[in-house]
């Protein structure tokens, strides 16, 4: 009998697939499967977390000229 899994589909370009993949990484909760080059099925209740996660990472590496002064 087939199984099935509640999921969210999320439509990225490639890096913030690898960002995302790293994530994972670190979890192993978060993928249920890599679909393609610009898609991931991920566990629904984990997208939130995963908004937070990416938030926190492209924050870290975006330039900001106020912080270069100090």
């Amino acid at each position: 009998m087939p199984k099935a899994t509640k999921g969210a589909l999320i439509e990225c370009d490639p890096s913030i697939k690898a960002l995302i993949i790293e994530i994972d990484y670190q979890r192993h909760d978060i993928i249920i499967e890599e679909l393609d080059d610009t898609h991931l099925l991920v566990d629904s209740d984990k997208v939130e977390f995963l908004k937070k996660e990416l938030d926190t990472l492209l924050n870290k590496n975006t330039y900001n000229p106020t912080d270069a002064d100090n």
